[in-house]
């Protein structure tokens, strides 16, 4: 656990540096392909770029979740729907060698988890699982409700007293030997030969189950498979309703913004890419700086997009100032990961919205279009927003408003 720890400190740290990097990319990339006066061979290359750091960002994604700084979206959740909605997809990466068998759980307690994190972390067991029976076999997935007792966890050094749905996944391939068993979690180690897997997947599943304060138990014997336990916390009440999809919409604006982010490359890369959708920005480089701006612009900015970690200032703590000075001004946080930005944002009151770096253009106006037309929010410049049709973004983390809910003795 303390070399988990370590090893995640620093995938973290190097995760949120690269995160700043590709957003700055990305955004220049996208910018380039909107632009009228480019080329086809132009757009095409812009393209190339913007997709390749589309898979970059994938894989700090992967480095994050097992260093558990992703930036969660958890909702009471039926894990047996996210077994379902995965199956259709599973079904066809799979193949016809491996036969698939669901046992669910009808009475399946909730739990309080992400559902594209469960997700993720269905895809990346089964993936494993037919890698491991190259000559076919059986994957059964199966929930169950468990209790963990006191004298179960003295016996798991993991284990936490309490009510779990359990997620196994289970196979009937190759196993492993003990000394692999001991290695699985740790990122970037892999059995399989060169160019056929990062060995990010299990270190992401295992990042993903800490983060949600579950854990997992793994058994297997060389020759007679694999069965991955996986057990997610239980929370009251029914589960809730599926969100929907974002849409592939541009929305744009003509409000008067206030960006801050001490990353240069990116705040560049942010502040032209608001200025395509019609807003007007205002740039900072640090919390104190955006201090500052506002005094002398308040009445004109109507919105903050604020990076949660910055020198001399962090922007939960320059929205405090700001906030203080005008109450109704609304905020958008940027952040690459979360270490500190989860309890800060929480100190800072009730449904801050959230976006997570690297993001693309759709995301950033999607999400300063919902914090501007939120109920109660100030009035709107004159120029109206105007949704404008976009080719959909690709998977990467995109941005959707967090309520974090923290007890009135934290502290910040």
């Amino acid at each position: 656990m303390q070399k988990f720890e370590s090893i995640g400190r620093l995938a973290g740290g190097i995760a949120h540096d690269f995160n700043n990097i590709l957003g700055a990319i990305l955004g220049w990339a996208e910018l380039g392909m909107d632009d009228p006066q480019a080329g086809k061979s132009a757009k095409d290359r812009f393209q190339k770029i913007t997709d390749q750091a589309h898979r970059a960002a994938k894989l700090t994604a992967q480095i994050l979740a097992f260093a558990r700084r992703q930036v969660l979206q958890p909702r009471k959740l039926d894990l047996n729907a996210s077994v379902d909605d995965v199956m259709s997809l599973l079904r066809k990466l799979i193949g016809d060698r491996v036969q698939i068998r669901v046992v669910p759980e009808p009475q399946l307690r909730v739990a309080l988890a992400d559902p594209a994190q469960i997700e993720q972390v269905l895809m990346n067991l089964s993936l494993n699982a037919r890698d491991a029976m190259p000559e076919g076999g059986q994957l059964v997935i199966e929930t169950r409700n468990m209790d963990i007792t006191p004298e179960h966890a003295r016996l798991h050094a993991e284990a936490i007293p309490g009510r779990y749905a359990l997620l196994c996944v289970s196979d009937t391939g190759v196993g492993m030997s003990k000394d692999t068993l001991d290695r699985i979690f740790e990122p970037f180690f892999t059995t399989k030969e060169m160019g056929r897997g990062t060995g990010l997947g299990l270190a992401t599943v295992y990042g993903i189950v800490k983060q949600h304060g579950g854990f997992i138990s793994v058994y297997s014997e060389p020759g007679k498979g694999t069965a991955f336990r996986l057990y997610f916390p239980c929370c009251e009440g029914s589960a809730d309703a599926p969100e929907l999809s974002p849409s592939g919409v541009l929305c744009r604006g003509g409000e008067t913004i206030l960006l801050a982010d001490d990353h240069e490359g990116l705040r560049q890369s942010a502040q032209e890419m608001l200025r395509e959708l019609g807003y007007h920005v205002i740039p900072a480089a640090s919390g104190r700086e955006a201090v500052d701006l506002f005094r002398f612009n308040a009445d004109a900015i109507k919105l903050l997009v604020l990076d949660v970690m910055m020198p001399e200032l962090d922007g939960p703590h320059a929205y405090e100032q700001i906030a203080a000075l005008r109450p109704d001004v609304r905020v958008v946080f940027t952040t690459g990961y979360t270490s500190e930005a989860v309890p800060f944002i929480a100190a800072i009151g009730r449904g801050a919205l959230v976006l997570q770096k690297p993001y693309t253009l759709i995301a950033l106006s999607q999400i300063v279009r919902s914090a501007l037309d939120a109920p109660g929010a100030t009035s709107p410049s004159s120029e109206p927003a105007t949704p404008v049709a976009a080719t959909p973004p690709s998977a990467i983390p995109v941005a959707v408003p967090v309520t974090i809910q923290v007890s009135a003795n934290a502290k910040k």
